[in-house]
């Protein structure tokens, strides 16, 4: 049987923001994202692994956007982009974003790991790197950081 990893993220903010991100691996296939966050403004907000799980200072001391292969900004579906590049989640008129995604270039073991890194939800939609600007290929003009947990292991019912 193929080993099953589980992680969990629980995203806070200085405002209403708040949320909660479970992570599953089997074996080396892609990491499948579930989640809701509540308190965001209606649309969409840019989801990014960041490279630090670090929140001494808030949000902003998580740094920059995983990556790991020295690549410029994308979109989740593209070939150049970080591998915190999660696109975006978008949030219903209540302001609540239910979401389910997989990724192929996120892992949750091995030297790549996204454990212990933050989870950040941004104020903006992310452009995908599409903005024709300097800005878009590091960050994708998402924004300020609304919201951000560190990724830790999570219980794993069948151990």
């Amino acid at each position: 049987m193929m080993a099953v990893i589980k992680a969990v993220c629980v995203l806070k903010g200085a405002g209403e923001v708040t949320g909660t991100v479970y992570f599953e691996q089997a074996g080396d296939g892609p990491v499948t994202l579930k989640g809701s966050i509540t308190g965001l403004t209606p649309g969409k907000h840019g989801f990014h692994v960041h490279a630090y799980g670090d929140n001494t200072n808030g949000c902003i001391s998580a740094g920059p956007h995983y990556n790991p292969f020295g690549k410029n900004h994308g979109g989740p579906n593209d070939e150049e982009r970080h591998v915190g590049d999660l696109g975006n989640v978008e949030a219903n008129g209540n302001g609540v974003a239910v979401f389910e995604l997989k990724d192929h270039q996120l892992h949750l073991s091995g030297e790549k790991s996204i454990i212990g890194r933050t989870l950040v939800v941004h104020e903006k939609e992310d452009d995908l790197g599409k903005g024709g600007d300097e800005e878009s290929t590091r960050t994708g003009n998402a924004g300020s950081r609304l919201a951000c947990g560190v990724i830790g292991i999570a219980k794993n019912e069948t151990n």
